[in-house]
């Protein structure tokens, strides 16, 4: 009896136990991300862009269907991330569509997505010797408050393989969902200045890239007309704003205009700077003769830039490893257009150690300038640069597009590596200390407090290209069908100098995404599927013929 009674208090604690364990479990929820590169965590500024949504976002996922591996890793991994985000905040719903599954459907499908501005990704699939082609659009639709963006999944790299594009595709993952929800349920706070009135592109030339950022930040245009008039007045104004950005200057800045703009850097004030020392355009080339003169540009702003630990040369770069020009070859209606080396475009690197330029794709330049440091108390951080197989010209000098027919000397290109963009931080040093002031000013200031500026040798990098009126995608070439990452360069400029980097940290972040070997998979496919199927048949055969023969020996 006291044995029974003994047996039902252990019955009883047991199932207490479990009651309790299940009471807290439900309770508390605890997922342990056990991977060495921390892949399925996500960063406090990630989980910062969803944690005041109180109604539903909804996130439709058009990466479903029959993929390659690759592809069908970047869908789980997709999958595995938004089951994160939806973890933190319930809110947040997710669905996976096949926008190709139903024939009767997929032509209208494809033609509404493209229409969204969702272009589709042609996919090459080699598989037993045999290729064929994929159409999949990687591509994903964020909804929130009868407001949806488009996020992209596929972070193109030029030169990228299939599975190198994968990998960096997966590791932009989370950059660009936080991206997308910011864009969503973020108020705008920033105020950016597009400077006016020195010669700086027109609006159609920079349309694409003030689209981007206008979802981010508002946006003015502000000359410095009133300088002459009322210095001190267009100081206050330019002050109310975080960040100027003057896209390729032609015309001289005056002295009093220096002066505002020193004053506003003075006071922490951000600027970009995408400014060129030589006057040279690739349309100046497209006459009869096809040929220009580079001549050199002085915006009357070197000692301004000197000041600040900065000089823009007046020279031209060429580099080896550069874009092609486009032109056609041919008379009359046998002409075709063709692409051929072309070393005044550069393709600029990024610096890999910094948020900025981490994880970019290469910057297209045209007609870029070289810039050189100088030593100050301002920190300097080089954000791109050419191949090391350069040479400079100077100027003024002839350009023809005759060299696109000359096979070049790599024995000439000996100047290595060339700056063209630079980040300036710190305390930076008036340009008027210690000299004649254009105008008075009572509370000038000759130690600014700690600020930023980043500076790119060529006013090209943010011009867009306009075709019958209507501005094209910034860093894409049609020609080629090649996309640079000009505006993804630009983008994260924008945000690091406006301080708002939490996200553009997120791109630091390295995964290592291990693939399987096609090459090797085919070639020892039959191997594997015999130790895979065959050989745990094999040796179960083996132990059931063992058992039953000592069996029988045993009890015979």
């Amino acid at each position: 009896m006291r044995k029974n009674k003994s047996n039902i208090v252990k019955i009883a604690i047991v199932l207490l136990v479990i009651i309790v364990v299940n009471v807290i479990s439900g309770k508390v929820y605890k997922r342990f991300d056990l991977t060495k590169d921390k892949r399925y965590t996500l960063s406090q500024s990630a989980l910062n862009t969803v944690n005041g949504v109180d109604s539903p976002v909804i996130v439709d996922v058009f990466l479903e269907g029959e993929f390659p591996s690759e592809f069908r890793r970047l869908r789980n991994e997709t999958q595995q991330l938004l089951e994160e985000f939806a973890l933190y905040n319930s809110n947040i719903t997710f669905n996976f569509i096949n926008p190709l599954e139903d024939e009767a459907t997929r032509d209208s499908n494809i033609q509404q997505l493209v229409q969204r501005g969702m272009q589709p990704l042609q996919l090459s699939v080699n598989e037993s010797g045999k290729s064929s082609q994929e159409l999949i659009f990687p591509w994903a639709l964020a909804s929130y408050n009868d407001q949806t963006v488009l996020i992209p999944l596929i972070k193109n790299k030029i030169g990228s393989n299939q599975q190198e594009l994968v990998t960096n595709s997966i590791q932009n993952l989370e950059y660009a969902f936080a991206d997308g929800f910011k864009k969503l349920v973020s108020q705008k706070e920033k105020k950016i200045a597009i400077l006016k009135g020195n010669g700086e592109l027109s609006d159609i030339y920079i349309a694409d890239f003030l689209k981007t950022i206008k979802e981010h930040y508002f946006l003015a245009p502000f000359t410095l007309d009133s300088v002459a008039s009322n210095p001190l007045g267009t100081l206050k104004n330019i002050k109310e704003y975080d960040l100027i950005i003057v896209a390729k200057p032609t015309l001289a800045f005056s002295e009093e205009e220096k002066q505002v703009l020193d004053q506003y850097t003075m006071n922490g004030g951000k600027s970009l700077w995408l400014t060129e020392s030589i006057v040279m355009d690739k349309d100046s080339l497209y006459n009869d003769s096809g040929k220009a003169v580079a001549i050199m540009r002085d915006l009357n702003m070197n000692d301004f830039f000197f000041k600040y630990g900065v000089r823009v040369n007046p020279v031209i770069v060429n580099d080896l490893y550069s874009a092609p020009i486009t032109l056609a070859i041919g008379e009359g209606s046998d002409a075709q257009f063709q692409p051929l080396q072309w070393p005044y475009s550069p393709l600029a690197a990024g610096n890999p150690d910094h948020s900025i330029t981490s994880n970019l794709n290469l910057v297209k330049f045209d007609f870029a300038s070289q810039i050189d440091t100088l030593k100050n108390s301002v920190k300097k951080t080089i954000l791109l640069q050419t191949s090391s197989l350069t040479k400079l010209d100077g100027v003024p000098k002839e350009i023809s597009l005759d060299i696109v027919t000359q096979e070049p000397d790599p024995s000439t290109f000996t100047k290595g590596p060339q700056n063209l963009a630079l980040l300036l931080e710190g305390e930076f040093t008036s340009v008027y200390n210690n000299r004649i002031k254009p105008f008075n000013q009572l509370d000038i200031k000759d130690k600014s407090t700690p600020t930023k500026m980043i500076i790119i040798a060529d006013g090209d990098v943010i011009k867009n290209d306009v075709v019958k009126s209507k501005p094209q995608e910034l860093g894409f070439d049609r020609w080629t069908g090649r996309s640079f990452g000009n505006k993804e360069f630009l983008l994260n400029a924008v945000n690091y100098l406006l301080n708002d980097d939490g996200l553009i940290n997120i791109r630091s972040k390295e995964i290592q995404i291990a693939f399987l070997d096609t090459q090797k998979v085919e070639d020892e496919k039959s191997k594997w599927q015999f130790i895979n199927i065959a050989l745990p048949l094999l040796l179960l055969g083996v132990f059931g013929f063992a058992f039953n023969y000592f069996r029988k020996k045993k009890y015979a």
